[in-house]
């Protein structure tokens, strides 16, 4: 039998860390390859399987092995509740960059330009899976597969397309930006093949991503209210697209 520790110090570099019992049940659930799991309470975790991932009871099974709380706390920056913790391998670059070329497209492809928040961008992933869209594309520095991002993502980037591109490397497909200056969304219909722009958190639409822009889309909102938080924002707008018309079938 391999020696797990042993394993997971090889491959701790290269994987992407799944940091609790759900980020590892929806990985696992969504195809991801997990060579090696741990936890310090076995049973406990398969009881959660029990309860919350009868589909993939068994496979968790085969996967957990428990080790010492001491031991577990050494390999996680930040210990979770579940006390689960696993490696998953990151899907190919090269497949996810087809995936979001393929046309046409059943669903939007969702765009955070230059965000700053690691929480938010993972909220944003686990609505993206949600809503069933081709994927999530960052810009700028952030990493959108962090251990924080995968964490607040819950293992959802294993159900959706995640990379990080430049503006000018965006997929094909009308670009809608949000912006207060634009158009009220509630009359916009937004085909499924859209690509929709999210400025950051702190100072929107970047002037790359703006000048890109085909349509500039306002969400509602009262006056004298400064914004919605990034992943509200996201969430409105996905939703809207699948009020009229586009919603995933499964």
């Amino acid at each position: 039998m391999t020696d797990p520790l042993r394993s997971w110090h090889r491959l701790a570099g290269t994987c992407v860390l799944l940091d609790g019992f759900h980020a590892l049940k929806h990985a696992v659930r969504f195809g991801a390859e997990v060579p090696v799991a741990v936890t310090a309470d076995r049973q406990a975790a398969l009881a959660l399987a029990d309860e919350l991932a009868p589909d993939v009871r068994d496979r968790l099974d085969a996967l957990l092995t428990e080790v010492a709380e001491e031991t577990y706390r050494s390999l996680v920056p930040r210990p979770h509740p579940t006390a689960v913790a696993a490696l998953a391998v990151r899907p190919s670059r090269r497949d996810n960059l087809r995936a979001l070329e393929r046309v046409p497209r059943r669903a939007p492809v969702v765009v955070l330009d230059q965000p700053r928040n690691l929480g938010n961008a993972g909220a944003v992933v686990r609505l993206a899976a949600g809503f069933g869209a081709t994927g999530v594309v960052t810009t700028g520095t952030l990493d959108p597969w962090h251990p924080t991002v995968v964490r607040g993502g819950a293992g959802l980037h294993f159900a959706t397309v995640v990379e990080r591109l430049t503006a000018e490397e965006l997929p094909r497909g009308p670009l809608f930006a949000l912006d207060p200056e634009g158009e009220d969304i509630r009359g916009v219909k937004l085909p499924d093949d859209a690509v929709l722009a999210f400025g950051s958190e702190r100072s929107g639409l970047s002037a790359q991503l703006r000048s890109r822009t085909d349509h500039l889309l306002a969400l509602p909102m009262r006056p004298q209210v400064s914004s919605y938080n990034l992943a509200t924002s996201v969430a409105m707008t996905l939703y809207h697209w699948s009020a009229t018309g586009g919603a995933p079938a499964a």
